[in-house]
Parts: structure tokens; sequence; C-alpha cells
């Protein structure tokens, strides 16, 4: 497997200490070796504004994902998905409407009413 690991790559793809913890603990919870397995971070056709993200755990990586580590998170991001969402900041918030994982995305031109998805 020949992955690509972003030490220093711009721009970069940042998580946060609270997401990363959030979701370590989840990765943990799912009985995944957090030496191996991450987060796959990527983007898909749908909503009102025409992209979403998409977020899961995968095993290891694709032979041609860029991967970024981040406060002991892996992060996998297939070449597609970076054409969208390179320089983004993964967060975790928690209020009165929920708690969730959030993209915050300088390239994004528009955003739906709810935030769910977006334009480039």
């Amino acid at each position: 497997m020949s992955t690509e690991t972003a030490a220093g790559a711009n721009p970069e793809i940042q998580v946060s200490p609270t997401a990363a913890e959030q979701a370590l603990d989840l990765l943990e919870g799912e009985g995944l070796d957090t030496d191996l397995a991450g987060l796959r971070l990527f983007v898909q056709q749908g909503g009102c504004a025409g992209l979403s993200y998409g977020m899961r755990f995968d095993d290891e990586p694709e032979e041609d994902d860029t991967v970024y580590e981040h406060h002991g998170l892996r992060v996998f991001v297939d070449p597609a998905s970076m054409n969208y969402i390179e320089g983004s900041q993964l967060d975790y918030e928690s209020g009165l409407q929920g708690a969730g994982f959030h993209v915050e995305n300088p390239n994004v031109v528009s955003e739906c009413g709810c935030g769910e998805s977006f334009r480039t």
C-alpha cells in the first residue's frame, strides 16, 4: 500500500483537539486499531446546495489517499474529495441543537440554509 502522508503539505486538513478526541473515542468504541484505522472525510453529491460532507471509519487508507495525523487521529482523504476540502478544519461542536462534527471549509462559496450542503 502506498499512501502519502501529508506532513507540511499546503493547504492541509486540520483537526481540532476536541474533534480528534471525540473521533478516537468512537474508533476505540468500534474496536478499531487507532494506529491503523482512521476517519475518512469525503465529499459526495447531495443536498440542496449540490455537495455534502461524508465521514466514516476505515480500517486503513486506500492506496491513493492523502493521510493526515492530528492529535493521534488519522484522517484519510481521497483525491477527488481533496479538490473540494483542502485547507478545511474538522471540529466538534456541542450545544442546545445537538452535538456533532463540523467542517470549516474556506472553499465554500454558498451553503444551504441548514448548513448541511455546500457549493464551491
